[in-house]
């Protein structure tokens, strides 16, 4: 891997069963995450992907371009506009930077509404 290489682009449905099930899967019980009814009485049009269930989606992105042998040292994401059912989320990645057998990737996610997530990963790839 190279700075300026790229992974190629990830589409992921999201989809009401991928919102719940990754809510439920990290423990994130918050009705803004499985209930519609109560996520419009907050204020949202639906209910929204937790930060947890992108955490996980950006590091099997990496993995899965990576290898099963990479190991996950940092992930640094922020959020920006919220995943809601029946849209798609784009993840992209460049390589920012190499040294040795370490990699930095600057990962975007991007949805209907605009940028769902960006940030940086940092794994270790095996020799």
């Amino acid at each position: 891997m190279n700075v300026g290489d790229t992974l190629p682009p990830l589409e992921i449905a999201v989809t009401r069963t991928l919102i719940v099930a990754g809510a439920i899967a990290s423990r994130d019980y918050q009705d803004v995450h499985h209930d519609a009814t109560l996520a419009r009485e907050k204020g949202s049009p639906d209910i929204f992907m937790n930060i947890l269930t992108t955490n996980g989606l950006v590091g099997r992105y990496i993995t899965d371009h990576l290898g099963p042998r990479a190991v996950l040292r940092k992930v640094a994401i922020r959020l920006g506009a919220p995943n809601y059912p029946g849209d798609t989320m784009t993840l992209t990645g460049t390589v920012t930077a190499v040294l040795g057998t370490t990699v930095e990737i600057r990962v975007v996610g991007v949805n209907g509404i605009g940028h769902h997530v960006s940030g940086t990963v940092t794994a270790e790839v095996a020799a």
